[in-house]
């Protein structure tokens, strides 16, 4: 007999106490509110839809999080192969952001400069500050893939971002610091 986790309701209970969690890790990988409500929706659907297989999971929101991470990343290529025939085809290329002084465009504009897979990186083991072995794990790939390419991808941010004293007047900035 399936457990009551298992049953459209318990997926219904999992959606309403994962859908903000789910949202800021999706904000984060997209840095616009719009997508990452997109995002969230694409997972939570596909989860509904391997309910049971996820809710047997040892731990529901991990396997939320990589379905999330996942369907990003895909997103990503689709998105630039889509791109690049586009740009093959004459369309013309992105549009640049423009530059704001709040922080938390500044952040998500210099997150947005990393490639998709970095940038999901970064978010997971600094934001969502999961091991490295977790992220390895989450991303298919080595933990020293993992740990070389944040390595990388900090050392990017900072450069992009500037001198770190500038954002450390907040003390809730310093809270989520990336790599501190």
């Amino acid at each position: 007999m399936p457990s009551p986790l298992g049953t459209e309701a318990g997926f219904e209970e999992f959606a309403r106490s994962a859908q903000t969690r789910l949202h800021r890790t999706a904000y984060l990988l997209c840095g616009d509110a719009e997508t990452a409500r997109d995002l969230t929706q694409t997972t939570l659907a596909k989860l509904f839809q391997h309910w049971r297989r996820a809710a047997d999971a040892d731990h529901p929101h991990a396997y939320a999080k990589t379905v999330l991470t996942r369907t990003f990343l895909a997103e990503r290529r689709r998105r630039l192969r889509d791109l690049l025939a586009f740009t093959k085809t004459g369309g013309l290329g992105p549009a640049r952001a423009t530059e704001q002084p709040d922080l938390r465009v500044t952040l998500l504009a210099a997150l947005a400069e990393l490639p998709p897979r970095a940038r999901a990186m970064v978010v997971l083991r600094y934001w969502e500050d999961l091991s490295v072995e977790t992220v390895a794990s989450l991303l298919r790939c080595s933990e020293a893939t993992v740990r070389s390419q944040c390595s990388r991808s900090l050392a990017r941010l900072r450069e992009h971002l500037g001198e770190p004293h500038l954002y450390a007047a907040d003390p809730h900035l310093h809270h989520h610091a990336i790599g501190s």
